[in-house]
């Protein structure tokens, strides 16, 4: 999700649909839609009476018929009225082929009837053919009286209703329905999977939101990413009287340049209402009201119903998307495991930031290079041949499962199944020094571990930059400034003497112990480039730049489970053992494998008291220094090629 400052989250969101692809903005694409397609707007009806709105661009041409591509979305489908085209679309050479785009305000938002749910749960019994009202009676003064049964509803009903209508009202299409979305329209493109309308034949979620808990935008492992949901829902989660063409700002009041400042300052989480909310948000409300895995998180990932699934799906995603890098992995992971082998079922990853695959030509991210217009790429060679080839049955689909960019040699990788058969589980273990070593220990060490004080009041920064809106570039930022820190512990192998590819999920095997009853830990996988290196990108010298390959955050408490929390019992040493999302990347000859361990990431995620309490209403005197532990034999597992 595009959450880059306190009100332009939504705002991104129309930028993209108005942008499309940015690398050919050479061409004049508005002058060629409002040329070639006419648009209509409609209030499209859902079976409770509802009505969604509905923007509709048809090819002027009426001597074809074409496929329908929806989305869905909460971000505005803007821009509003028959008169006003925008930029582009997300992928042109679509829209020069012949597609009818249709978006929507989903319910609740813009100017859509009804009211809006987050991540509205799935009604597996709601779906079906056709609206059916339920009658039953109930006793008023003790007789009985004929009253109609609410009809439930959710987003694959709304899908399914919102298809059905253009079908019966549209005159040339063809019969066949494509759905896609970004991020949270990502979500909803999953639940259009759900919908089982019999047209709809292709689904890409793209960047989906899947687990709002476990490693999407809001939480990492159960660790509260605050710096996100703050800036996102101070705005997006204000009420809405009533449909409306614009969007709500969100927190304004900064005082200060510098995020890390704001956020310590903020303290508490429990403060963020009494200062900054007071109460209106109430989606924050819940969020701090459920802070464990329970049945109101279960209930709002769509990946237990996911069975069965009848369209042909490709998920994308970006190795480096800082919002929902999780989604996009786990998403196609869980329909490979439920279904049969033979659902048509792709993932595309590429080596993209939130999205941009849609925007920008991902040539680049920060000081990064990847020597190649992946975006481009992309939208020509898999994204366009995946829609023509099952909505209009046009070309080959030489397309495989798993078709990866892979990192580090910078190329396009493609596979019959990921993680790739040829990768073999292989660890890395800490060792005393600072060796990160792939052959265990094999006498026990004079000093069994390394320790390091863990500070609230001074908790490690996610960059070393001063700034105020949460970067995208950090998934690959330079991390010298925090193996300088006391509290960061480093380990490194010796000079690679051959490449080393990995390919597939990073688990992180710790045996930590820690004064208090509860901490944090971050694993952070790195590339350290040759010191020799000569090249300057931007000014800044490349030898020994320590490249984050991914970072992932694991709240102690949840070791065990996400449902039931447990403290740490103090100085006892404990297993702490999590995933990180899968990586695609190699390390090349003359480089180093480095791994990073500390127990903050602020402000990206709240910080952890250190103490066994309700970190969502814990008080800042709750707040307490703790020394903690990692003992030798702690390794990272690999999938390597």
């Amino acid at each position: 999700m595009h959450r880059f400052n306190h009100f332009i989250y939504f705002a991104l969101s129309v930028l993209l649909f108005l942008s499309g692809n940015i690398t050919a903005q050479t061409t004049n694409y508005a002058a060629y839609i409002r040329d070639n397609y006419t648009k209509t707007e409609v209030m499209v009806p859902m079976r409770d009476g509802i009505k969604l709105f509905t923007s509709i661009y048809a090819p002027k041409d009426n001597t074809k018929s074409y496929p329908i591509l929806l989305k869905r979305t909460p971000y505005s489908c803007s821009p509003y009225g028959i008169d006003q085209f925008p930029g582009a679309f997300q992928n042109m050479n679509l829209a020069e082929s012949g597609y009818i785009y249709v978006f929507q305000d989903v319910r609740g938002k813009y100017m859509s009837e009804g009211d809006f749910v987050d991540v509205r749960p799935f009604l597996p019994k709601a779906v079906v053919a056709a609206p059916v009202k339920v009658e039953k009676k109930k006793k008023v003064n003790k007789e009985e009286v004929p009253t109609t049964v609410p009809i439930a509803v959710d987003e694959s009903t709304d899908t399914y209703d919102t298809v059905d209508w253009l079908l019966a009202s549209l005159s040339n299409d063809n019969g066949n329905v494509g759905v896609y979305g970004i991020s949270y329209p990502g979500f909803y493109a999953t639940m259009a999977i759900l919908a089982n309308h019999p047209a709809i034949k292709a689904v890409s979620p793209q960047a989906p939101v899947t687990d709002w808990f476990i490693g999407d935008d809001f939480h990492h492992n159960g660790a509260f990413f605050v710096m996100d949901a703050f800036s996102f829902y101070s705005g997006f989660g204000l009420p809405r009287p009533q449909p409306t063409t614009k969007g709500q700002p969100g927190f304004e009041d900064w005082n200060t340049p510098d995020n890390y400042d704001f956020y310590l300052k903020a303290g508490a989480l429990r403060n963020y209402n009494e200062r900054y909310l007071k109460g209106k948000v109430s989606f924050w409300n819940d969020l701090m009201a459920h802070p464990n895995y329970d049945a109101w998180w279960r209930a709002r990932t769509p990946q237990p119903h996911l069975k069965d699934v009848q369209p042909a799906v490709m998920v994308v995603g970006g190795l480096f998307d800082a919002e929902d890098c999780y989604g996009a992995w786990q998403l196609y992971k869980t329909i490979e495991k439920q279904n049969k082998p033979t659902v048509s079922n792709r993932i595309v990853m590429g080596p993209w930031v939130h999205g941009g695959w849609a925007r920008g030509a991902g040539d680049r991210l920060g000081h990064v290079k990847f020597d190649a217009k992946t975006s481009d790429y992309y939208a020509k060679e898999i994204e366009f041949p995946f829609f023509e080839y099952h909505l209009k049955g046009k070309g080959a689909l030489n397309l495989n499962d798993a078709t990866i960019f892979e990192t580090g040699t910078n190329k396009w990788t493609n596979y019959s199944q990921w993680p790739p058969a040829e990768a073999k589980a292989k660890s890395f273990y800490l060792q005393s020094n600072g060796l990160l070593s792939n052959t265990s220990l094999e006498k026990e060490e004079v000093v069994p571990f390394d320790a390091f004080m863990s500070d609230p009041s001074k908790p490690v920064p996610y960059t070393e930059d001063i700034h105020l809106n949460r970067t995208k570039e950090y998934m690959i930022d330079d991390q010298r400034f925090a193996a300088r820190r006391p509290d960061v512990l480093t380990y490194s192998t010796p000079v690679l003497q051959a490449d080393i590819t990995m390919t597939g999920a990073v688990v992180a095997n710790l045996l930590v112990s820690t004064t208090g009853t509860d901490a944090d830990w971050v694993v952070k996988i790195i590339d350290v480039f040759p010191d020799t290196l000569s090249t300057v990108d931007n000014g800044l010298p490349m030898g020994g730049y320590q490249m984050l390959v991914r970072g992932e955050i694991m709240r102690g408490r949840y070791r065990n489970s996400f449902e039931l929390p447990e403290a740490f019992v103090p100085n006892q040493p404990t297993q702490v053992k999590f995933s990180l999302p899968d990586i695609a990347h190699t390390f090349q000859k003359g480089h180093r494998l480095m791994v990073q361990i500390q127990s903050s990431w602020f402000p990206l995620a709240d910080r952890n008291p250190q103490q066994f309490v309700n970190i969502y209403e814990c008080k800042d005197s709750d707040f307490i220094k703790a020394t903690h532990k990692v003992f030798y034999g702690s390794s990272i597992e690999f999938m390597v090629k």
